[in-house]
């Protein structure tokens, strides 16, 4: 889904609205996570990112919180309307590791004609 108006009036004059970015990735990597959120918001982009982090309970949220599968595969949903408002995807393939759910985020964004640049370059 594209957004069709791309510009936003600000103090009396239109100027062009940032690009989107939605991150991708293992929620294993949060650290990579909050240092591409940082690089993309300082180089003016809007960013998307996940708001849960289960493979990294231990750092960012604590044991106590866990995560169904039912919630997994809503999460998953919810990344790819992210996905949907985003103008390009951002994987964060931290040693050239790719998992089942960015993989699939990865085709689902190839499939709405996004985008895709990776934190490290493929093989």
């Amino acid at each position: 889904m594209a957004i069709a108006n791309r510009r936003v009036l600000t103090t009396g004059h239109f100027k062009e609205m940032p690009t989107i970015i939605c991150l991708c990735g293992s929620t294993r990597f949060y650290k990579e996570f909050q240092k591409a959120n940082y690089r993309e918001t300082m180089a003016g982009r809007i960013v998307l990112s996940v708001g849960f982090y289960p493979h990294a309970q231990d750092e960012v949220h604590g044991e106590q919180y866990g995560v169904t599968p039912e919630q997994k595969v809503a999460l998953d949903e919810l990344h790819k309307r992210k996905i949907d408002l985003a103008d390009e995807v951002l994987v964060l393939n931290v040693g050239g590791y790719i998992g089942e759910s960015t993989r699939s985020e990865i085709e689902y964004a190839n499939k709405m004609g996004k985008p895709v640049r990776y934190l490290e370059r493929r093989p």
